[in-house]
């Protein structure tokens, strides 16, 4: 059977690619909002632009302008999300990463109590 300390540490990994694909997840919806609002940008440059097909068109470039707004504005909507839950994972991340150092640390003291418990029961058993 693992021991807590082998558990912890396994736990700890497991957090830290958590947090990583929401962090991921978030970069990805900050650059899809980026992507949107560059192309509302760039339809409204050509409404405005002369010799634009706008004139005859003017719904089509409004609603294409509105949808990819409505496009930044969700993805911004979904990096925001996607940010509590980095923090949540953080603090998850955290929290697990002190108990797998606390785990570590009685290890450690565990097995330097044996070591001195079996010199002195060797010392013991010389005399």
């Amino acid at each position: 059977m693992a021991t807590r300390k082998d558990r912890l540490r396994k736990l700890v990994g497991v957090q830290e690619h958590l947090k990583a694909l929401h962090e991921t997840r978030r970069a990805g919806f900050l650059a899809e909002a980026a992507n949107a609002e560059q192309e509302a940008r760039a339809l409204a440059d050509r409404f405005d632009a002369e010799g634009s097909l706008a004139a005859l068109f003017p719904e089509l470039y409004h609603n294409r302008i509105a949808a990819a707004l409505k496009r930044r504005d969700e993805s911004l909507d979904r990096a925001r999300s996607e940010a509590g839950l980095v923090a949540a994972a953080t603090a998850r991340t955290n929290m697990v990463d002190r108990a797998y150092r606390q785990a570590r640390r009685e290890d450690e003291r565990q097995r330097g109590d044996r070591e001195r418990l079996d010199l002195i029961e060797a010392r013991q058993r010389k005399a």
